[in-house]
């Protein structure tokens, strides 16, 4: 039911979804009302008010949940969120019943200011902000985060010590016109808010340029489909959790495109004290993402990376069981692009090494005058 609720959403172009789905209600923080309608298809919606918070309940009885996840109001973002409720769900017995797991929509900075790079207005964090101090203000009791808008840091008072299982960590090539980046013919206008994908692009196709687009995976294949760019990169993981992989041009390998650190990852984050909540998704967490997305996280903070600054870093576990991580940084128009890679013990402490270590050589490489000009870019 949680899919079929969510291609609903999908349709109607809307971040919240119809409430006609087991295990749980939806709670609104930050969207307006829509408009009065007579049609008795929008009877059945959800209807929101402008109340700063209204919970939404399947009967006339409000059942005080146990469980409340805070996430952005997405389709995406929903479709993590109930990932997340299916898997608690699936855990333990005790939240298998009607309302005991309530969704709870924040509306982050990140999704009011859609007409600016992300890098002009604040960068990294953009897109958690609201929801941490949910989580700290005890509105919430976990969040649900995409890895890749997590900065480095956690507010004090919150730990992050689960993530899902990773999904594909490759990008998505999207075009109505071409079957891959090499085959658009110069002067093409790739669409892209991010600055990692602008300049491994430039790297390889410098004829081509790049502008950027926010907004959902919606609004990005709207303005393709009504030729504003002639393609578009978007994370192959979102789009499966979303079912539309049939908008999939190619999918580019990762010596086309090395992914942004933590691309394809969950990560659910709770209160420092709050070791209840800490038990209940410690029974989701899935080893060998997290480790890798600590790797690559201890990269990207060495090397102080901000949404100014394109980064991209993968970690994973090889056949023979060692762990291979591959590290890049690039300036934003491509012309200088340094790589690095490191292979080692799948182990914690270990992949924290080499992260720190690849991210103190390409620092190095890179000289003080690379990272001056990115940041005279601010």
């Amino acid at each position: 039911m949680a899919n079929l609720a969510l291609k609903q959403c999908i349709f109607l172009g809307s971040p919240i979804t119809n409430n006609n789905h087991n295990n749980g209600s939806i709670s609104v923080i930050g969207f307006p009302p829509p408009p009065p309608t007579s049609s008795s298809s929008s009877r059945n919606r959800l209807v929101l008010t402008a109340k700063a918070a209204v919970t939404v309940e399947q009967g006339t009885q409000k059942k005080v949940s146990l469980i409340k996840i805070g996430t952005r109001g997405s389709p995406l973002a929903l479709a993590q969120a109930y990932q997340t409720r299916e898997r608690l769900i699936a855990a333990h017995a005790d939240l298998a019943e009607e309302g005991a797991i309530e969704i709870i929509i924040i509306k982050t900075t990140g999704d009011k200011i859609l007409d600016q790079p992300l890098a002009d207005i604040g960068g990294k964090g953009l897109f958690t902000k609201e929801i941490d101090e949910a989580l700290l203000n005890g509105d919430i009791d976990i969040a649900v985060h995409s890895m890749k808008d997590v900065p480095t840091y956690l507010p004090e008072g919150t730990i992050l010590p689960c993530n899902l299982p990773r999904e594909d960590v490759r990008d998505a090539f999207i075009s109505l016109s071409a079957a891959s980046l090499g085959d658009l013919p110069d002067g093409s206008v790739v669409g892209s808010a991010s600055l990692r994908r602008q300049s491994q692009i430039l790297h390889r196709y410098p004829s081509l340029k790049v502008e950027n687009i926010r907004g959902n995976v919606q609004t990005r294949l709207k303005k393709l489909k009504e030729g504003k760019v002639k393609a578009t990169l978007l994370a192959l993981a979102g789009l499966k959790r979303l079912d539309m992989t049939e908008n999939v041009t190619a999918i580019l390998s990762i010596d086309e495109m090395l992914p942004a650190v933590a691309q394809g990852a969950i990560g659910i984050a709770c209160r420092t004290n709050d070791d209840k909540m800490a038990n209940y998704i410690a029974s989701l967490d899935h080893e060998d993402t997290r480790f890798a997305i600590t790797c690559e996280r201890a990269f990207l903070a060495t090397l102080d990376g901000s949404c100014r600054t394109p980064i991209a870093g993968y970690a994973h576990r090889e056949t023979d069981g060692s762990c291979v991580f591959r590290g890049l940084v690039a300036s934003p128009d491509g012309t200088q692009v340094l790589e690095t890679s490191r292979t080692g013990t799948f182990a914690l402490d270990d992949m924290i090494s080499m992260g720190k270590d690849a991210g103190e050589e390409l620092r190095s490489r890179a000289g003080p005058g690379f990272f001056d000009f990115l940041t005279a870019q601010k």
